[in-house]
This record gives C-alpha cells, structure tokens and sequence, in this order.
C-alpha cells in the first residue's frame, strides 16, 4: 500500500507522542519522581502508592470523559480542534514536568495527570481520524503502519534519551538535569511530529452542527447507551476485546517485577524494552500485511493465539534466556493485535458517528488494565510463582478468542 501525504501525517502523530509513552509514562518518570518525593520526605511505600493514585486519576477521567468527547468531535469542524487542544495540553505539561521545582512533588503529579489527559484524549481523535483518512480496504495496513512507525519512533526517542543519560549530559548534567531534558526531550518531539497531522489531515464524516453541540453530544452518549442492542456485533467484539487486549496490557505492564523476580537486572530490562519496541516495528507492519491478504479476523486471532503461546510457556520461565524468547514473542504480536483491533472496529463504526464509538472503545482500553493485574496478583499469592501468575492470563485470551470467534465472519474484515 502506498500512503500519499495525509495518510503519512496521521501516521507521524503516532510517532509524534511514542516519545512521552516510553520517556514519560514508563522509563523516566516513575524513578523520578518516587526520587524527589523521597528526598522531600515521603516513604517509599507512600511514593509508590501516590504514583499509583496519579496514574488511576488520569485514566479515570480519560475513561468518564472519552465518550461525551468523542461524540462533540463527530460534529463538523471539532475534531481537528479537540485533537489540537489535548495534543497541546500534553505537550505544554509534559515540558511543564521539566520546569517543577525538585521540592513540588504534588504539583509535579498535578502536571503528570493533566498530561495524561492530553496525551489520552488526544489519542481517542486521532484513532477516529483513521476513518477519515482511509476507506474500509485500507483500515487495516494504515493502522498497522502507525502503531508500526510509533514504536520506531519511540525507540529513536528513547536511544537519544539514553545517549544523555550515559554520557551524563556530555559531562554537564547531573542525573535530575538529565530526567528533566528527558521531559523536554518528549515535548519537543511531540511538537515537532505533530505539524503535520495539523496541517494536512482534515474530517470528511461529519454530523451536521447543531446550535448546542455540548447539549447534543449528551444525548447522543445516552441514546446510544439505551440502544446499545441496535449494535450487537459491535458490542460483542467490544467485550471480547476488553478481554484480551487486558491481558496484553497486562503482559506489558507486569513484565518488569516478574523479570525482576527470576533475577534480571533493570540494565537489562531497559534493553529488553528497546528490543521488544524494535521487533514490534516490522511485525505490527506485517500483521497489516497479513491481514489484507486474509483477513482482519484471520490475524486478529492469530495475534490470540500467540498471547496464549506466550502464557503457556511463562509456566517455564526460569532464565534470562526463556525472559528475551517471550518478549521477543511478544514485540512481534503487540502491535498487530493493537492495529488490527482499531481498523476492525473502524469497519464496524458509523463514520460520521466514529468519534463517538472510538470513545467507548477508549474507556474499555482504559480500564482493560484492571482485571489482568488482579488475577496475576491472587494466583502469585496463592501459589508463591509470578510465572504461574502470568500463566493465568490465559484465560482472558481464551475468553476473548472464543467471544470473538462467535462473531459472524465477514462483519468487519477488509473485503
């Protein structure tokens, strides 16, 4: 598939905002800040638990807010303007965590959160723009392209990260200075790669606007609520994604203590996370491949199946060897899964009405990360293995393959 100009600039927002994913949410703030808030006082254990309220906060009110957002965003003219304006609420808090004072650890996370809402919302408009810029044979290479040029750009951001945090800024920084143009880093990079989604992508499905949007909006998030059975198949693959895009999420986000648990060092968990964002780049692409010469449903359960290898083979996770066999296993499904299920439910969705539907889609991306980490947590205490605890992730992959299986062929595949 060859992209012309505006496809590419929706691309490019993808690897616009990979660089607050990797530097921001997961490399460097965490340490950061769990490292001010001790040096103001605070236990480890309260820093620890003060992150986690951050972190639920952020994702509570992207999850309240993504439908309502989403359905003001269906109307003409409004989806270029909530896209703009969360973007550049990241991005100005994202350069904000650089300008905090080391002693204002509770503004900090009053500047994390506001950021993850930029970051979120931002995300919820330019997934429905994928309707706009592609027509349904195109959905499914487009989105694996962008998830596949997001972790690439991640990377990249990541590497010049680390250039100055080995060399200690060239010898001029301390390890605070180096976290704080790490933040500067992730905004600028933000800013520059987003210029051209502003400038050359453009809402083609559209609701006509009313004189009260905000009022409208309301109605609409509610009426479709209440006649939530007029969309059973949509509804239906929303449950079985809920299912196993948690235990993604969850795979993603335990990967750190359990690896620390069989006795990998971080060094070596930073270099995991470097590989499996490399891996995913060319597989998140070939998955879009596969899935115009199949279908979407073809590798959207092929994606599964891998997940479920994967949960199989934690049962024999005891080295650092068998940890790189699974995180290389899942850099190559992460993204498929990822991009397939976005241009699978695009093909579902009215299109003028895709803002809307893309913001139920959100919450359940949001709140997928719920059950996953629970489950592993009560099957650890219970059998004292983190391994077995991962394992059992399983069954949310067999839930939600079967739950998907049953959804009528054909209903949203790229033919």
């Amino acid at each position: 598939m060859k992209l012309n100009k505006e496809q590419w600039s929706w691309v490019f927002y993808d690897w616009a905002n990979s660089g607050y994913g990797i530097i921001v949410t997961t490399a460097v703030l965490p340490i950061y800040f769990k490292g001010i808030a001790q040096a103001s006082g605070v236990s480890a254990a309260n820093a620890t638990a003060f992150w986690g309220y951050a972190n639920s906060l952020g994702t509570l009110l992207v999850a309240v807010l993504a439908p309502f957002l989403g359905a003001l965003a269906d109307y003409q003219g409004y989806k270029k303007r909530l896209l703009t304006g969360f973007a550049s609420l990241g991005m100005v808090m994202t350069l904000g965590l650089a300008l905090m004072p080391a002693s204002q650890w509770q503004w900090l996370l009053v500047v994390y959160i506001l950021s993850v809402l930029g970051y979120s919302g931002g995300n919820l408009f330019y997934d429905s723009f994928l309707t706009d810029v592609s027509d349904d044979r195109q959905m499914d290479q487009l989105s694996s392209v962008g998830y596949g040029f997001g972790y690439l750009g991640g990377v990249i951001a990541f590497i010049l990260f680390m250039i100055l945090q080995l060399t200690h800024g060239f010898g001029q920084m301390s390890s605070i200075d180096v976290a704080r143009w790490g933040f500067v880093l992730a905004a600028v990079w933000w800013v520059v790669f987003f210029l051209p989604i502003q400038r050359n992508v453009h809402q083609r499905h559209s609701l006509t606007t009313t004189r009260a949007p905000l009022k409208q909006s309301w109605q609409r998030v509610w009426t479709t609520i209440r006649h939530l059975q007029q969309h059973k198949v949509l509804a239906w693959f929303l449950v079985a994604y809920f299912c196993y895009i948690d235990g993604v999420d969850t795979i993603f986000t335990m990967a750190t203590s359990i690896g620390l648990d069989i006795g990998i060092t971080s060094t070596t968990l930073i270099m995991v996370l470097l590989v499996v964002q490399l891996v995913a780049f060319p597989f998140s692409i070939l998955y879009g491949w596969l899935a115009n010469r199949t279908s979407t449903r073809t590798g959207i359960l092929i994606a599964i199946i891998v997940y479920l290898v994967i949960c199989v083979d934690a049962l024999f996770l005891r080295s650092v060897t068998d940890f790189w066999i699974l995180a290389v296993l899942v850099g190559t499904s992460q993204g498929g899964i990822q991009a397939l299920s976005r241009s699978y439910f695009g093909r579902l969705v009215p299109k003028e009405r895709s803002s809307e539907f893309f913001g139920f889609y959100n919450i359940l991306g949001k709140f997928s990360a719920v059950l996953g980490p629970v489950l592993v947590g009560i099957v650890t205490q219970l059998t004292g293995q983190s391994r077995i605890g991962a394992a059992s992730l399983s069954i949310l992959f067999v839930v939600g393959l079967l739950i998907f299986w049953r959804i009528p062929r054909g209903m949203a595949d790229n033919s």
